[in-house]
């Protein structure tokens, strides 16, 4: 069970250097910046300490900790929930690569360390919920985890580029307030807790893979989601939904301005509204005018 509001946190942290980002040289190599590196360093270790102190005080307060132990939540939520660690583990993952090029790390170092800054800190996580009587350690988090982290690390080394987004979109549903203690209480709360809104989406940039004739902002989306939960494992009626939409990818836009840089860098963590195709496992479909 990811914090989403840790995790927000803990990524505007690194991005806050993102618009900064170190370029490379005439020779193709950064120049590393002690002065930066010791900020990158400890201000990466130092937020992921502090971060995870906060959680373990507020987040789990209210349940017994007991012995260290595993659980199997591998059929809950329709794996909303395992996406939506994927998802941040890649997003920690591209801006902790952004930070480390910022410091001026080479980019193996700031691809393999920073690339995997999303992966050790949802370990940590993990390693909480493994003390905690009302959750436990999640073989299927530390998997999704590593998908999102793999995603990320695996692009940046073949690519250089992220040629594809993980992104999420969520809106608010009336399923909250059947169960606003699980699914939370607050629109805060609701938009993270409730994975009944939540959609995370696969977007791919056409113009990388050869469509040059398209603008190089563009892409297309493939979602994931589910509605009808109001419990973990499988509320009767609930059911599956798959997402096709365009999208925009905001950093692929030239812009000189380092505030719009590090603007279009967070946008690129979310899907866009746009008009939607939905399909259903259960034989649904739906087209939506604007979907979020």
């Amino acid at each position: 069970m990811v914090c989403g509001r840790t995790v927000i946190g803990f990524l505007l942290a690194l991005c806050s250097i993102v618009a900064h980002a170190q370029p490379l040289d005439s020779t193709g190599n950064r120049t590393l910046d002690p002065g930066r590196a010791w900020l990158v360093a400890g201000g990466t270790a130092a937020s992921m300490a502090g971060s995870l102190f906060a959680l373990d005080r507020a987040w789990y307060q209210g349940h017994d900790r007991i012995g260290f132990h595993s659980f199997d939540d591998g059929d809950e939520w329709y794996q909303v929930d395992k996406l939506g660690h994927a998802h941040s583990a890649f997003q920690l993952g591209r801006a902790g690569h952004a930070a480390f090029a910022w410091a001026g790390f080479n980019e193996r170092t700031s691809v393999w360390l920073g690339g995997s800054v999303g992966f050790i800190y949802l370990t940590g996580i993990e390693y909480l919920d493994g003390f905690s009587s009302a959750y436990g350690f999640s073989w299927w988090d530390m998997g999704a985890n590593a998908v999102g982290t793999a995603l990320f690390i695996g692009q940046q080394l073949g690519w250089k580029e992220q040629r594809m987004l993980l992104k999420w979109s969520a809106h608010l549903t009336d399923h909250a307030l059947l169960r606003p203690d699980v699914l939370g209480r607050t629109v805060p709360e609701r938009l993270l807790k409730d994975y009944n809104g939540s959609t995370v989406w696969l977007s791919a940039n056409l113009r990388s893979f050869g469509w040059k004739a398209l603008p190089p902002w563009l892409n297309i989306a493939a979602g994931m989601g589910a509605e009808g939960m109001i419990n973990a494992r499988h509320t009767p009626g609930s059911f599956r939904q798959f997402y096709l939409a365009p999208d925009i990818a905001f950093s692929r836009i030239h812009t000189g301005s380092k505030f719009l840089r590090t603007f279009f860098f967070l946008l690129d963590a979310l899907k866009m509204p746009a008009p939607t195709l939905e399909l259903r496992d259960n034989g649904g479909v739906r087209g939506h005018w604007l979907y979020f």
